[in-house]
């Protein structure tokens, strides 16, 4: 997802901390010793530290999103080449993403480090599990570091898949029954964020059995990546 020193990871440490990663480091050499504690507003609480240039990026999706507990933001390279070719990542393709991220936006180009970016990531998050950063990257929210790495990946492994679709001759989206039916395994799995606004599950009748099963295995992802209580 990252080369060299790119991307940065945080995670809610309590109430009024944070805990992200430095500023300029490689991901695979980090000791815990060199992670940053913050407050709220992403000051780091030691004298002397410096955290990631995108901290308050990593701040805006924790006040737009109280319900997360850390961000990832990395550069796949096959999602990130979909906003340099000026192309979006078509929604309601794969049954799995429909379900689990629902759409995931192509925000407008904004600079990196400045504050036009959370400016443009707080709002977009409140309705979406991750985002791709035009010309950027992407981040993914989560309950835990994983589970929103585990989206990221998603996002990734979705954009090869479509760029192979691409290149085989085109896109084919679900039909709208179909996208109805996977929305309602939504709902009844309590997943709401990537719902349009105003949703109404369809009246139109629905297999029950494969309901449940698809059901299930939407509750069992869920409780995987920790985005679900067990009890």
């Amino acid at each position: 997802m990252i080369v060299a020193a790119d991307g940065n990871v945080s995670a809610r440490l309590g109430p009024d901390r944070l805990l992200i990663t430095p500023s300029g480091v490689c991901k695979g050499f980090l000791s815990p010793d060199d992670l940053i504690v913050t407050d709220l507003a992403g000051r780091p609480v030691r004298p002397g530290d410096s955290c990631s240039t995108e901290v308050a990026m990593h701040v805006a999706c924790y006040k737009h999103r109280p319900d997360i507990g850390a961000v990832v933001h990395a550069h796949p390279p096959t999602a990130i080449a979909f906003s340099v070719a000026g192309r979006i990542l078509e929604p309601h393709v794969l049954p799995e993403v429909v379900v689990t991220l629902g759409v995931v936006p192509t925000l407008p180009y904004t600079d990196p480090g400045s504050y036009e970016v959370p400016d443009a990531v707080g709002p977009a998050i409140e309705t979406a599990e991750a985002v791709i950063l035009e010309f950027h990257g992407a981040l993914a929210v989560g309950k835990t570091v994983m589970s929103a790495y585990f989206k990221l990946e998603k996002v990734e492994h979705a954009a090869h898949i479509l760029h192979l679709a691409h290149q085989l001759g085109g896109i084919r989206t679900l039909n709208p029954d179909a996208v109805a039916k996977l929305r309602e395994t939504q709902r009844r799995a309590g997943i709401t964020i990537g719902l349009p606004p105003g949703y109404r599950a369809s009246e139109s009748e629905i297999d029950e059995e494969a309901l449940i099963a698809q059901v299930t295995a939407a509750v069992m992802r869920h409780l995987q990546s920790g985005a679900l209580p067990r009890d």
